[in-house]
């Protein structure tokens, strides 16, 4: 006989921008995000028997994401994650996990005339901080934090080579490539016993997103790679060195190719080597280099 395994259910895609107004000075602060909340629980009926007795409407869930919105900070994220994610448990008895996913759109402050605008902002780019929050019943919260989407590139300092060579192999030694990539960072946080341990030190959570921005780029821009296994390693390193709270780091970066092209054809025109200047740049296939380091 076959049997319900595992099960959860929610709203996924919901928008949320939320404006802070500071009366005083003027100055306003935008926050957009999207969230998507799934519950877990004793809802097997649902699935068997068509019982919606035990169905918290998606759609009430889509009004509480708003609500609890309004009712707390939505920033940092984690915090209005952990929020959201406890008030399904704190509600309704027979839930008994909430998972919350919130991914923040850049919006950038316009500097005018040399001075910051007080209510003016432009996205500089399709990079978002994101979170994942779980609240589950007896086993306190769960948070991951990452970066996804910052794209980066060099035009020199990488390298590749050492690599097995067999009788599958075409692709050439090189001291120097183009490096570049779509960096998905992420960052697991020890668990919380409740949303309480989440607020206590709450300036954790910006402080780590904040360094590991800075150490990604800094290590992308400085490290002389011999491989992209080796310059993500690194920045893993110094993220669980930035903050004794993290358990986990994470990367995940597909190597965005750039080829050079031989145009030797035309009048002898070099333009391989250290001669390359002009590139192919390739929508795939493409290298994915992923790992995930541990203290």
């Amino acid at each position: 006989m076959p049997s319900l395994a595992s099960a959860r259910y929610g709203k996924d895609n919901v928008r949320v921008y939320k404006v802070s107004k500071d009366a005083s000075t003027g100055v306003q602060t935008v926050t957009e995000m999207t969230v998507c909340c799934l519950l877990e629980g004793a809802i097997e009926t649902s699935y068997t028997t068509a019982d919606n007795s035990v169905v918290v409407a998606t759609d009430s869930i889509k009004n509480t994401i708003y609500i609890k919105a309004k009712e707390h900070p939505v920033n940092p994220p984690e915090l209005y994650a952990a929020h959201l994610a406890q008030h399904f448990l704190d509600r309704y008895a027979h839930i008994s996990a909430a998972h919350v996913k919130v991914v923040v759109h850049r919006w950038t402050r316009m500097t005018i005339d040399g001075a910051p605008h007080p209510h003016s902002f432009f996205r500089d780019g399709q990079e978002t901080r994101n979170v994942e929050a779980t609240a589950a019943r007896g086993s306190g919260i769960s948070i991951k934090s990452g970066i996804v989407g910052l794209t980066v590139l060099k035009s020199t300092g990488s390298a590749f080579h050492g690599f097995v060579r067999d009788e599958f192999t075409t692709l050439a030694e090189t001291w120097d490539r183009i490096l570049s990539t779509d960096v998905d960072a992420g960052w697991t946080w020890k668990p919380f016993a409740d949303v309480a341990a989440v607020e206590n030190g709450v300036e954790r959570f910006d402080r780590a997103w904040e360094a590991a921005r800075n150490i990604t780029m800094k290590t992308f821009a400085n490290d002389e790679s011999a491989s992209v296994q080796n310059t993500m390693y690194k920045m893993c390193e110094q993220i669980l060195a930035a903050e004794e709270e993290i358990q986990f780091a994470n990367y995940s970066l597909p190597n965005k190719h750039y080829f050079e092209i031989d145009l030797s054809w035309h009048k002898g025109l070099k333009n391989t080597g250290k001669d390359a200047e002009v590139y192919a740049p390739q929508s795939g296939p493409n290298g994915l280099i992923k790992c995930e380091v541990s203290r």
